[in-house]
């Protein structure tokens, strides 16, 4: 996978972690929405958090961050301890939740000067100016946040989020239901901000928004199944990756489930993506039953055919309470 300069990893020093966590479990009842969770995220990275709903992520986001005590496990965040010094961490994190949560009968600049005063900020008139600034909101400060756009109160709540100067972000899918140039300015503001230092750990469903971080985890069901970067996550599942092209490959992959070497088939617009770990098999499962009217060829083994791969088979110890994670919502830093 390529990626302009500005979105190749950043330098670290060793040790320098803005959240270092270890064995971290939590539990709601009978279900184990957080199993074992060790994680590290460096200082000025963007850390991308990946899984189905109601895998556990919302609330590994809150342990690692000292926003809800886990059951069992330790870690740091920003050099504070999780279970003991949870108010430092606070004062130094953003948190932007999904659903947008400020007034929509205040203004632009209104919501943010509420804010600066619920934060006790001194300046509060000189960092709502820069807030308005830096995000590209000074020309609509007066307008109404209830009719903003998507896209101009994700910038919205991403200002009041900056307001207080936070050394970490913490982003719950933060672009849903944004349009993809909002979506693609989005995260330009988030590679300038981890430039500038800051930490963001974000949890998303889209691809493109994965690729576009500097590392990433993907957890199931309570369980981290793999991280690092996008392409040390592609090659730790060891996949090989055929295309077919050609008429009725709908059922083709009927044909070919639980075919020999075949252990997934999904349609990426006028092809069919096959993916097995035992290459051999799998090309010799294709040239058996695809015919000669099909066009059969390898291709690189997508993030999305990973995250797919991994979530078909992951063990759903949670079917009875997949909502589980969002428990803890009402919370807030």
């Amino acid at each position: 996978m390529s990626g302009t300069p500005e979105h190749s990893t950043p330098p670290h020093k060793s040790g320098d972690l803005a959240i270092d966590v270890r064995g971290l479990n939590k539990r709601y009842g009978d279900k184990h929405v957080v199993n074992d969770l060790t994680m590290q995220v460096a200082r000025g990275e963007i850390f991308g958090f990946l899984g189905p709903n109601g895998s556990g992520k919302t609330t590994s986001i809150r342990m690692m961050c000292g926003l809800l005590t886990p059951d069992s496990g330790a870690g740091t965040c920003l050099g504070f301890d999780i279970l003991r010094e949870s108010d430092e961490i606070k004062r130094r994190v953003g948190y932007m939740t999904q659903k947008f949560s400020y007034w929509d009968d205040l203004s632009i600049r209104e919501n943010l000067d509420f804010v600066a005063r619920v934060y006790g900020m001194p300046n509060r008139r000189e960092a709502v100016d820069r807030a308005l600034e830096d995000l590209g909101l000074a020309t609509r400060s007066s307008q109404l946040a209830g009719s903003l756009s998507g896209g101009w109160k994700q910038r919205l709540a991403l200002a009041a989020c900056l307001l207080h100067e936070p050394q970490l972000l913490l982003l719950d899918e933060p672009t849903a239901g944004v349009d993809p140039k909002a979506r693609r300015d989005f995260w330009e503001q988030l590679h300038l901000l981890a430039a500038r230092g800051i930490s963001v750990l974000v949890s998303t469903h889209y691809m493109d928004e994965a690729e576009r971080c500097h590392k990433l985890a993907y957890i199931a069901y309570g369980k981290l199944l793999a991280q690092g970067t996008a392409d040390e996550v592609v090659e730790s599942q060891h996949l090989t990756t055929w295309s077919v092209e050609g008429d009725d490959l709908t059922t083709l992959s009927e044909q070919l489930h639980g075919a020999p070497g075949v252990e997934q088939t999904v349609v990426f617009g006028t092809a069919l993506h096959v993916t097995g770990r035992d290459a051999t098999l799998l090309g010799e499962t294709l040239r058996r039953l695809a015919g000669p009217d099909r066009r059969v060829e390898p291709t690189q083994t997508s993030l999305e055919d990973v995250f797919i791969h991994m979530m078909s088979r992951a063990e759903d110890n949670m079917s009875a309470g997949a909502g589980a994670d969002r428990k803890p919502r009402k919370e807030k830093p």
